[in-house]
């Protein structure tokens, strides 16, 4: 500590000096005209006597991560978004001045460089400084030896240190960008119009899941941070906008944990006269085009393991899952006794007073879900526990719906929409009924929607798909909060 007090001493000095000098720590005239990643990839194979016929000076800004000085010359290693060059300075190129504040600049400083391209006799690629600039004087070090934090909740609460120096969290959301551009363009393609829907909803409808909740003191309401955009998309197909999407931001006043953060992003879209069978097909198609795209196949690795997601896809309903993965015999999935008697035997918790579709889910949850690693779709939900999916024709108990697991997770949520008014409004009493029975998740009565339900609502399917758990997938990263810029943390401690 005492180390690091002396160090922010003689920066803030350094500072103080260049003020008295006339040196301005802060400067914001320099103009950049290229960026590390657009010189390295027209030059950086270029032979020695390519980048001799070169006329071009290039003005780059960056931070410095590293210095080797020898006397009257230096080497730097300059970061900008794109990645590090290495700059040569020494004082016949720079001129006395310059050379003279560069000696006093620290690595951490943000600095403008105008040079030329050229081959050192190691044959490293560099530019070789002609100018030099301070341009942010860093008061704070960098973390010892630049080699990055190991603190994992500094890392998330000091993003920008994290990102700063290490290159491994950079590329993350890069690649975070890259695979919502490839969603975007996925659903522009197939016709989809991109739409933005209240934040903020007088009812926290969408989902089952228990709210965060503000005060409008203007109209002396409360109002919800919204769950899910469902209903709101739902109102826009009722209104003859019959491919509709939203990447959005959700809230739920839940717990913390590897996969669950307060604020997340989903994407949810809606398309009239098709059913979830067809989102099944689309789903497949998007997924595998995004990894193709962002991670170069079909053919990726999570946590060391192999994950294949070339299609097809499995398909299993929640009992054939509960089978096949909790070596249960499936008679004993068909009524709520049985039901508790398999929890009991498989040590997994339930309330007895459940019913036997909340009592399915959790057997579910326990035995089948952790294994199911390669993509599988999971169809035929029992009714009582999707609110806003319809019944299946043939079989009333489950709705026609479905969900899809990825390394042990969900990851996406779909169902053929329930567009009957008269159903609708009998689920949400239900659910208004369990509200009072004390479940702070079940689903509010929203009498609106269910009168837009009454102008018609065409046969629609409609998805949700977690992007931060996508981005998990696709960057191999164990935790949602390793692919949230911002995670939700605790208060900090002094």
């Amino acid at each position: 500590m005492e180390e690091k007090n002396e160090i922010l001493r003689q920066r803030r000095d350094k500072l103080k000096t260049f003020r008295s000098e006339g040196i301005n720590p802060f400067a914001n005239d320099f103009r950049v005209s290229h960026g590390s990643g657009e010189i390295l990839s027209q030059y950086a194979e270029a032979t020695t006597e390519e980048l001799e016929q070169v006329e071009t000076v290039f003005a780059v800004a960056g931070r410095i991560m590293a210095r080797r000085d020898f006397g009257k010359a230096a080497f730097i290693q300059l970061q900008d978004q794109a990645g590090r060059l290495q700059v040569y300075i020494n004082k016949a190129s720079v001129g006395d001045e310059s050379f003279e504040l560069f000696r006093r600049v620290d690595i951490g400083d943000l600095v403008g460089v105008t040079g030329r391209a050229f081959r050192t006799k190691t044959g490293e690629f560099s530019l070789r400084a002609e100018g030099f600039r301070l341009l942010t004087k860093s008061v704070l070090p960098l973390p010892e030896k630049w080699h990055g934090l190991t603190d994992v909740e500094t890392r998330y609460r000091q993003r920008y240190l994290d990102l700063i120096v290490n290159q491994d969290v950079r590329d993350v959301f890069v690649k975070r960008s890259q695979i919502v551009s490839c969603l975007r363009d996925f659903m522009s393609r197939q016709g989809f119009l991109e739409v933005e829907t209240p934040m903020m909803q007088p009812i926290a409808g969408g989902a089952t899941a228990r709210p965060f909740v503000t005060h409008h003191n203007s109209l002396k309401m409360d109002l919800f941070l919204r769950i899910a955009p469902e209903l709101y998309l739902k109102r826009l197909v009722v209104g003859g906008f019959d491919r509709v999407f939203e990447i959005n931001r959700n809230f739920r006043n839940e717990g913390i944990s590897i996969r669950h953060n307060p604020e997340f992003t989903m994407m949810e879209f809606y398309q009239a006269y098709a059913t979830y069978e067809d989102l099944m097909e689309m789903t497949e198609e998007m997924i595998c085009e995004v990894a193709e795209k962002v991670c170069g196949s079909t053919q990726i690795s999570y946590g060391g393991e192999p994950v294949d997601l070339s299609r097809p896809w499995d398909r299993l309903t929640v009992k054939e899952a509960i089978v096949k993965h909790g070596g249960v015999d499936a008679k004993a999935l068909e009524t709520r006794e049985s039901l508790l008697g398999v929890a009991k035997s498989l040590g997994v918790a339930v309330d007895p007073k459940m019913g036997p579709g909340k009592m399915l889910m959790e057997i579910f949850d326990c035995v089948a879900e952790p294994k199911l690693w390669n993509p599988t779709f999971i169809t035929e939900y029992p009714t009582e526990v999707s609110p806003l999916s319809r019944k299946n024709d043939a079989n009333p108990d489950v709705v026609d719906r479905f969900e899809l697991f990825v390394v042990g997770r969900e990851l996406a949520n779909a169902f053929s929409e329930l567009n009957d008014p008269e159903d609708q409004r009998e689920r949400f009493l239900g659910q208004l009924a369990e509200k009072e029975a004390g479940d702070d998740e079940a689903h509010a009565m929203d009498e609106d929607y269910i009168r837009a339900l009454e102008y018609g609502l065409p046969p629609t399917a409609g998805e949700g798909i977690g992007i931060d758990r996508l981005v998990m997938l696709l960057t191999d990263s164990a935790s949602i909060r390793d692919v949230i810029l911002f995670p939700q943390l605790k208060k900090e401690s002094h």
